[in-house]
């Protein structure tokens, strides 16, 4: 028996495999790209931060806006990297010419492209859940595959300018009726409104771990609003990080030009000081909150250190790539941060950083650090 011909390019006679239909959808894809990959620029840079590189504290709710719009981008970017798939998978049948540069060149940077957003969006969702089924580290493989991902789309980008700018806009050419009838009983305007509607379907799910009005259809999300103790979300318990309170011999310490010593009654003792502040995690979910204790600089002060000092802030958990954390000349000097010891009208929960905790704007949660019991001015 004669076995059919294999498909080629011709045999998917689609309207919505056109090329017109693949801009439509690349831009949104592009937009979503381009939006994930600065915000997350932003966010690594806040945790590596390079000495040429001058971070602000304020805005003070800067990295919940910017973070909250990474992990959507990142969220909503699937389903239109899959439509984006399904109107360009007809290539993949088209005749390849292994000798000539351009195809050769075209078809490498959609692969390196493809696997490695998949790759990247997969990672990151999976972080949101806090699972990490990998050996290697989730921060540094991720900002890497997210220039691997840039690379790859400006070289993608460059080989179909072409086609791209001949597809930009509607044309009598790419219209639908200049084109070959549609079999599948989906036009084009009802594609673009299916994937449209999946994007904002799956955003409206997510986005309420950082926009609380959102909150009662995050189905998506993997923390929701005044969802934890005293009415914040937990990632990291004290159980976790191995700490179990303090003793009555515990004492905080500052170590600067005059090495200081307190007690936590002392540390009460001490004007105490509000800023209001969300917690924003590097996860994607965010809450406001009240804090209270005393102002950094006024710690500084005591210390005999100039309040712009860098302050290294060493906690009580045992191990972990974020017990210490580096407070920046300007977050330092910030009157907004804290060293807290209460939370929402009451005292610091164990889970929340008893008995004392670092707080200040536009900081990821991550540098949050909590069950401090030292600092060290750096400069």
């Amino acid at each position: 028996m004669k076995l059919p011909a294999p498909p080629t390019e011709k045999s998917f006679a689609s309207p919505l495999h056109h090329p017109r239909v693949a801009t439509v959808i690349g831009r949104w894809l592009g937009t979503a790209v381009a939006v994930c990959f600065l915000t997350g620029l932003y966010s690594h840079f806040l945790q590596d931060t390079p000495s040429w590189l001058p971070i602000p504290s304020r805005p003070a709710n800067l990295y919940r806006v910017t973070q909250g719009l990474h992990v959507l981008s990142g969220i909503v970017a699937v389903p239109l990297l899959l439509a984006k798939l399904w109107t360009v998978y007809p290539k993949l049948f088209a005749k390849f010419d292994p000798k000539a540069i351009r195809p050769a060149l075209e078809r490498l940077s959609i692969l390196v492209l493809v696997s490695s957003m998949a790759l990247e969006l997969f990672i990151g969702f999976v972080n949101t859940l806090q699972w990490y089924p990998w050996p290697f580290p989730f921060r540094q493989t991720h900002y890497a595959l997210a220039w691997l991902i840039v690379g790859a789309l400006l070289v993608h980008l460059a080989v179909k300018l072409p086609l791209i700018g001949a597809n930009w806009r509607r044309t009598p050419e790419s219209a639908p009726e200049s084109l070959p009838a549609e079999t599948t009983g989906l036009t084009r305007r009802g594609l673009f409104r299916t994937v449209a509607g999946a994007a904002t379907l799956v955003g409206i799910t997510s986005v309420g771990q950082s926009a609380p009005a959102f909150g009662p259809v995050a189905v998506l999300a993997p923390r929701k609003p005044n969802v934890g103790p005293q009415g914040l979300p937990v990632n990291r318990t004290a159980e976790a990080a191995g700490v179990t309170g303090i003793d009555a011999n515990w004492r905080f310490t500052i170590m600067g030009p005059r090495q200081l010593s307190y007690t936590l009654e002392e540390l009460r003792a001490l004007p105490q000081s509000r800023s209001d502040l969300p917690i924003a995690c590097v996860e994607g979910w965010s809450q406001g909150a009240r804090w209270e204790g005393i102002r950094m600089r006024d710690l500084l002060a005591a210390a005999g250190a100039a309040p712009n000092s860098r302050v290294r802030v060493v906690s009580m958990e045992k191990g972990g790539f974020y017990a210490t954390s580096e407070l920046p000349e300007e977050f330092a000097a910030d009157p907004l941060t804290l060293l807290a010891l209460r939370l929402n009208g009451a005292e610091l929960a164990l889970d929340h950083g008893f008995p004392a905790r670092i707080i200040a704007p536009n900081r990821p949660g991550v540098l949050q650090t909590k069950w401090v019991h030292s600092l060290e001015v750096m400069t």
